[in-house]
């Protein structure tokens, strides 16, 4: 008889991206085949260099890429057990996924509690409830209860970051699409920015995807990740495995390989990629 105890069940995935295709322009093939998963209640990081191909993964999952004359051509995907490719983005809102975009975009003219109101306007519940919920991202981003009445446009980048996260956090989300949260940003902030991702994570049970050239970082703050490279996934893995795989070492996280002698030569390598090879 086998006393073992079980194998832990794995955790139900919140979202899925099965094999999706991308193409822009009826043209330019974008993605090639990507897939990956989210699971419910996890951070996870997708990680790659600039034109990648993180924000279109991004905006395919939030439905965003019609806008930029972009379709999804294959692959499904998968959210809360539903299939979502065919939505509107406000439509995949209501259901609780949205997209924080690159570069913060808040409403520079209108004061940061107006940005952070914005972020309610899909709700039905209730004026009281999303007062309640505003509080709750002051809770959070204290400082932005502070600059409430500043107009978004003459707070810092740090600032317009978390009023960013704090709108989308207003349309009561399941998951949060943070795409580069790093960008332009002190690491001091950066560091913030991510415990409170951390926290929303535990505390609030927020799912996070996060698109992120700061692999170090993410790879801190996910529980998994996945590196794109010229739209493909090549190499995907628990976050801690990753942080300590000789190729993620050398090419993301500037770590020199042997015999390499300064962060000049990881960044001027000469051999391909192994898994490109």
């Amino acid at each position: 008889m086998n006393n073992a105890d079980p194998a832990p069940a794995p955790a139900t995935p919140i979202l899925s991206v099965n094999n999706i295709e991308v193409i822009y322009d009826h043209v330019i093939l974008v993605l090639k085949g990507v897939s990956l998963t989210v699971p419910a209640g996890g951070i996870t990081a997708l990680l790659g260099a600039n034109g990648a191909g993180k924000t279109t993964t991004l905006k395919a999952i939030s439905n965003l890429l019609h806008a930029e004359r972009g379709e999804v051509t294959k692959g499904n995907i998968i959210f809360e057990g539903n299939e979502v490719q065919s939505l509107s983005p406000n439509e995949l809102v209501r259901r609780g996924c949205i997209q924080v975009m690159e570069g913060r975009h808040c409403f520079g003219h209108l004061s940061v509690e107006d940005n952070l109101m914005t972020g309610a306007f899909t709700r039905r519940d209730g004026n009281a409830a999303i007062r309640d919920d505003l509080e709750l991202v002051y809770q959070y981003f204290p400082r932005l209860k502070i600059r409430r009445a500043s107009q978004a446009g003459y707070t810092s980048g740090g600032e317009q970051q978390m009023t960013a996260i704090g709108r989308a956090l207003m349309s009561k989300p399941k998951m949060i699409l943070l795409d580069e949260p790093s960008m332009g940003l002190a690491p001091q902030l950066v560091e913030e920015i991510f415990e409170i991702v951390k926290k929303l994570n535990e505390e609030q049970g927020v799912s996070f995807l996060l698109a992120e050239q700061n692999t170090n970082v993410a790879l801190r703050f996910a529980k998994y990740g996945y590196i794109l490279e010229s739209g493909r996934i090549v190499l995907d893995g628990e976050a801690k495995a990753l942080r300590e795989n000789e190729d993620v070492k050398e090419f993301y996280l500037g770590v020199g390989g042997e015999g390499r002698k300064s962060f000049k030569d990881v960044k001027h390598y000469k051999r391909r990629k192994r898994w490109l090879a």
